[in-house]
């Protein structure tokens, strides 16, 4: 970082922002984007190669934000003990290590195999996504944090669309579904095809390394500001222990932990079986209905720069309230309408959901003392997990009903959750904001 009139503030907010840095930082965002919609494309595949029920293929993403559960915490003793940017470069590097694992995932044809791949790419990316998100709200003045996360969470869709088109051309195949063609075809035949197919899910993840080495390339050649509170002779730094009871006891912390486990089990819930549910209410095959999963990820982007705008103009958490309450009405319509029309609602949800990540994560990392800050991060981060959870007992509703449309009302309850978070955080606010004004 070599512009001089950067200059780091006592609570490790900078007094600007470092361009460069940011959007370099931003670009991080599309990278595990790719790799969770990479997860949707899995869900589908492995479901009918190996013949997996609802909930069972679901355990793809079990596999991949346990891995985000568990790791997080490390990631940000490492934070901690060391910087932001070194905690990336470990990120990039366990990201490019568990891409080589779809290797001999591929040729061991193993769901088990596949899984321990997956679990490992998100061992990489819990230590981008807590060194990230903390990253993106400090690198510039504290009073756009949430903005700047808001901006870098845009880059989100970039990524998720990107791989979504790489499993739509590279993975899934042409012709009819998979199902549909291994129907007519004899035991060998069955066997053969499904070995193709599983072969067809390590070609992706070739681009992806290229593109990983690329990045950190760059980070390596890159200067960036520590922003870190700064410490005094007077003033020790808590322990781990201390900040996890801090944590335990601040009750808006709370709240927001489970908001946003909630909110991204619905996201990732929605997302996981949007192509299951165009197959089951259409006559199509896995490619056509991966477009569907394109058409979701653009209606989240441009839904992250509407309520951007909005919530410069309108108090965020009243428009999040709105989001919320739209939300939870699509998804009931989506779990009850007789027709391919929920489909296209299932799609148009995604608008909706742009803004809410950013916005839980900011306004809970908020809650807590500065000198709480990464290990704050790292817990919201272990709130991911609520993707290994709502998307398997969503699954397990489909296979209870034997309705994966009607298992929708799972997500639906999530938003409701998350519109009562946000209703209870805007009373906060404004009996705050009527204290300081007193």
């Amino acid at each position: 970082m070599n512009d001089k009139n950067i200059v780091q503030m006592p609570d490790g907010y900078l007094n600007k922002t470092p361009l460069f840095q940011f959007i370099l930082l931003s670009c991080l965002f599309p990278l595990w984007g790719c790799a969770a919609a990479l997860n949707d494309i899995l869900i589908t595949q492995f479901k009918s190669v190996f013949s997996l029920s609802n909930f069972a293929s679901a355990l793809v993403q079990s596999a991949f934000y346990g891995g985000y559960f568990l790791i997080a915490i490390p990631a940000s003793l490492v934070i901690k003990k060391t910087s932001y940017k070194v905690a990336i470069l470990i990120g990039l590097t366990l990201y490019i290590v568990g891409c080589t694992l779809f290797f001999p995932a591929s040729h061991m044809a193993t769901y088990t195999m596949f899984l321990a791949a997956i679990f490992a790419i998100a061992i990489g990316l819990s230590f981008l996504e807590t060194a990230a998100n903390t990253y993106s709200s400090m690198i510039g003045p504290k009073a756009y944090a949430t903005l700047r996360l808001n901006i870098s969470q845009t880059f989100y869709p970039i990524g998720a669309a990107a791989g979504i088109l790489l499993g739509k051309y590279l993975v899934f195949s042409e012709g009819e579904s998979l199902e549909k063609q291994m129907a007519g075809m004899n035991a060998e035949q069955v066997h053969n095809f499904k070995v193709l197919m599983l072969e067809n899910t390590l070609e992706p993840y070739k681009y992806m390394i290229i593109v990983l080495v690329v990045v950190m390339v760059l980070f390596l050649l890159t200067r960036f500001p520590t922003c870190k509170v700064a410490q005094t002779a007077s003033h020790k730094r808590p322990s781990a222990l201390d900040t996890l009871r801090y944590l335990a006891s601040n009750a808006r912390f709370r709240r927001g932990i489970v908001a946003q486990f909630l909110y991204v089990g619905m996201q990732v819930a929605v997302w996981s079986f949007t192509i299951r549910l165009a197959l089951e209410l259409g006559d199509i095959n896995e490619r056509d209905a991966s477009t569907f999963m394109v058409y979701s990820f653009a209606c989240f982007f441009i839904g992250k720069f509407i309520a951007n705008i909005l919530m410069t103009r309108f108090n965020p958490e009243k428009v999040l309230i709105l989001y919320s309450v739209i939300g939870a009405l699509f998804l009931a319509y989506v779990a009850l309408a007789p027709s391919f029309s929920a489909v296209y609602v299932a799609v148009l949800v995604s608008v909706l959901f742009g803004p809410c990540w950013a916005t839980i994560y900011a306004g809970t990392l908020d809650t807590v003392d500065n000198e709480h800050t990464e290990m704050a991060g790292a817990v919201i981060v272990m709130a991911i997990v609520g993707a290994a959870v709502v998307p398997a007992i969503q699954g397990y509703v489909a296979d209870m009903f034997h309705s994966l449309q009607l298992s929708f009302l799972v997500s639906m309850l999530c938003f409701v959750y998350v519109g009562v978070y946000f209703w209870r955080e805007s009373k906060v606010r404004g009996n705050l904001a009527e204290v300081a004004a007193s």
